[in-house]
């Protein structure tokens, strides 16, 4: 199994690890599928009300897609298989509150379950960048979810610059995608606390709260994710091409710029 799930039931909050730290909690297949899966449960578990999402071993919350995974794709520029599309939270239909406590590096395909957390809590060390376009790749879905939390020039510099530049957990606050920065390995405990302070309320008013926050900004990012598949499709380089590139790991420009 690569996920861990720990309930508090005196505080009706779930804690959920993706464990595979080996490989710097990069989803493969079977860690897409039980994700699904999580989120579904929690749907139906009166035990949990709030759910805290974070990543093991410290060096890494999510580092996107493993690189291993093979996604056949069909022979269409109109349409694309993506493994991650269903991952997240909002996904799968859950409107409980979930918290992203990152330490470590987020990239590429993290975004996909940040961009569905209610809020991101952050340590010090975190760093956040999108390497998408470095490997010849479009980022659309990742992109489009960075977007409903950050001003637009934000997302375009960090979308554009792939790897040549990560943003710190302090910029991160500044521009609205983390809400709260930590001391070092300090952002799991902090979103524990804040998760058993939500769970604590009746638990109705907090999804309709949820669902109400949400609602406000559904109509852009539906329409915004409607052209996705279609982006990526016309836009990506021959997997072949990409693996080169990522093979290189110098096309990014050197040693990556934090800010």
């Amino acid at each position: 199994m690569a996920l861990r799930t720990e309930t508090d039931k005196g505080t009706g909050v779930a804690l959920l690890t993706l464990d595979r730290p080996e490989r710097l909690n990069a989803i493969d297949l079977a860690t897409a599928t039980e994700l699904a899966a999580a989120w579904r449960a929690f749907r139906y578990d009166d035990e949990v009300r709030a759910v805290v999402l974070t990543g093991a071993g410290g060096r890494a919350f999510c580092t996107g897609i493993d690189r291993g995974v093979d996604v056949p794709q069909p022979p269409s520029p109109y349409t694309i298989d993506d493994p991650l599309i269903a991952i997240g939270p909002k996904a799968n239909d859950l409107w409980k509150p979930v918290i992203a406590a990152v330490e470590g590096m987020a990239c590429g395909g993290a975004f996909y379950l940040l961009g569905e957390a209610e809020f991101v809590i952050a340590s010090e060390g975190a760093t956040f960048f999108d390497p998408h376009t470095t490997y010849g790749m479009v980022s659309a879905y990742e992109a489009i979810s960075m977007a409903q939390r950050m001003p637009f020039g934000e997302v375009a510099r960090m979308s554009l610059m792939g790897t040549a530049e990560r943003v710190s957990a302090r910029r991160a606050y500044e521009t609205g995608l983390v809400s709260e920065v930590t001391g070092a390995g300090g952002a799991v405990a902090a979103a524990l606390r804040a998760a058993a302070v939500i769970a604590s309320y009746p638990t109705a008013a907090v999804q309709g709260t949820v669902r109400a926050a949400w609602s406000a900004k559904e109509a852009a990012r539906s329409q915004a994710l409607a052209h996705a598949p279609h982006l990526i499709a016309l836009g990506n380089l021959a997997p072949e091409r990409q693996a080169e590139l990522f093979e290189g790991r110098g096309g990014g420009g050197g040693e990556p710029r934090i800010r």
